[in-house]
């Protein structure tokens, strides 16, 4: 699928496509309570009301548990915006990770990547958003209103957690999502409020992120970035179109030096990583240890930079290599 023309001047190819059914582990949502939060001023969407679902529990890779809840907010515009979270169940959590999903995806086809997040202390938010094919009112939407509903989301996802500051993190549409949040300046479409960064973004992590789209985002857009971040690909990671994994790198590449930001390229991994995250369907083998691999640097860089921890920080540049199968590069 190449989807999202904005305005009639441009089209976002990034590349999710073919998703059938729901494969996620937590589908059932019962036992709703409301919980009455008052209207907040939004740039224009008030959150008004917040509904919680049933918990439920999800092992991770590392063989601790993580509570898995839905929950819904409702902008004034009456649209509900479903969330999927995972908390921690034998930690407070130590960070916050506002997550969005690539195009067409679903929260819940990143458990494999989230959770190494959740196993490391983190609290992690995603929203479910209308350009997903388990979206229920997905024909509701024109493709043309996946960018501003988007930034809508993350919007109000982010207000209902007030003054805590957070960690953008996302996958390809959803990384372009987190980048914009830490200072990033993709086009905006009329009627929504700019600038897009969140000034509570503490850091950045974005799993291949699109390479520079004509008449939406191009190299000069990435170049505000204003925080710490982690730039995922792999050299099969190739972007619609062309043959060339380093257009992913373009978001790395565009900002100024000297801000902390970090490079990953994984040898042989594509946009995929072969079904372990945004495409269950896919037949595989999921590349589930480079993933684990992408996921440990995405933490030292969360540690280092979101927590101010300087010894991962040190680990984190202990690991920085321009060659071999984990190419970690900083400018």
């Amino acid at each position: 699928m190449s989807y999202y023309p904005l305005g009639g001047r441009a089209a976002l190819t990034i590349g999710e496509q073919g998703f059938v059914g729901n494969n996620g582990i937590m589908t059932h949502i019962a036992d709703r309570r409301t919980i009455v939060l008052g209207s907040l001023s939004l740039a224009g969407i008030s959150l008004v009301t917040a509904r919680a679902g049933r918990a439920s529990q999800v092992a991770t890779g590392q063989g601790q548990a993580s509570t898995g809840l839905t929950s819904e907010l409702v902008l004034a515009d009456g649209r509900p915006v479903t969330i999927w979270s995972w908390l921690p169940t034998h930690r407070r959590p130590r960070a916050t990770i506002l997550f969005s999903h690539g195009a067409a995806s679903a929260p819940w086809k990143y458990e494999h990547l989230i959770q190494h997040w959740v196993a490391a202390g983190y609290m992690v938010h995603a929203p479910l958003h209308v350009d997903s094919t388990d979206h229920p009112e997905r024909d509701r939407f024109s493709p043309a209103a996946s960018w501003p509903a988007r930034i809508a989301d993350m919007r109000a996802l982010a207000e209902h957690h007030g003054r805590e500051r957070y960690v953008a993190a996302g996958h390809s549409y959803g990384g372009l999502m987190a980048l914009a949040l830490g200072g990033a300046a993709p086009t905006v479409p009329p009627g929504i409020a700019t600038p897009l960064r969140d000034p509570r973004v503490q850091a950045v992590v974005a799993f291949s992120p699109p390479a520079p789209i004509p008449g939406f985002v191009d190299a000069a857009a990435f170049a505000p970035l204003a925080v710490p971040a982690l730039i995922q690909t792999g050299t099969d990671d190739m972007p619609p179109g062309t043959s060339d994994w380093r257009g992913h790198l373009v978001a790395w590449e565009a900002p100024a030096a000297g801000g902390n930001r970090y490079a990953l390229v994984l040898d042989g991994v594509d946009h995929y990583f072969k079904g372990a995250i945004c495409r269950p369907e896919l037949p595989g083998p999921p590349q589930l240890a480079e993933l684990a691999q992408a996921a440990a640097i995405s933490i030292e860089l969360i540690e280092g930079f979101a927590r101010n921890r300087r010894r991962a920080r040190r680990a984190l540049d202990a690991r920085m290599s321009a060659s071999g199968p984990v190419q970690l590069l900083r400018r």
